[in-house]
C-alpha cells in the first residue's frame, strides 16, 4: 500500500530545528545535524477531499495516540517494529543456570 487514506495509522518525519537553529551549548558534533522527530499516529488530512489520497512523501498532519496534531513528510503506511536482537550467542545459553548453580552453591563456590 502506498497510499494513505484519512484515518490510517502513518509514521512521519519532521526537521524540528535545522543545524543552524540549534542551541550555541549543545556539543559540536550534535550541533552539525538537524533536530529530527519520528511520531506516529492517524492520518487527519483535513484538507484533502474525499477520496483523495497521501502518498508517501506528502506533508500531511496527524492525530497522535493522545491526541496531539503534528505535521510532517508522511514516511510509512501501517508502521510496525521490525527490530530484534540479533542472533544467537550460544554462550549466553548457559548463563542463567551456571549463575543459578553458583547460587545454591554458596559460599562452596568462592
Amino acid at each position: 500500500m502506498s497510499t494513505a487514506k484519512k484515518g490510517d495509522w502513518v509514521r512521519i518525519h519532521n526537521i524540528v530545528l535545522t543545524s543552524e537553529e540549534r542551541a550555541p551549548q549543545v556539543p559540536d558534533d550534535t550541533k552539525k545535524v538537524p533536530l529530527e522527530m519520528w511520531d506516529k499516529g492517524f492520518l487527519i488530512n483535513d484538507e484533502a477531499k474525499i477520496g483523495d489520497e497521501a502518498k508517501i512523501g506528502d506533508e500531511v498532519e496527524i492525530e497522535t495516540y493522545i491526541g496531539r496534531r503534528i505535521k510532517g513528510k508522511l514516511l510509512e503506511i501501517n508502521p510496525y517494529y521490525d527490530h530484534d536482537y540479533g542472533k544467537c550467542v550460544p554462550e549466553l545459553l548457559y548463563v542463567g543456570r551456571q549463575l543459578r548453580d553458583m547460587l545454591e552453591g554458596g559460599e562452596s563456590n568462592e
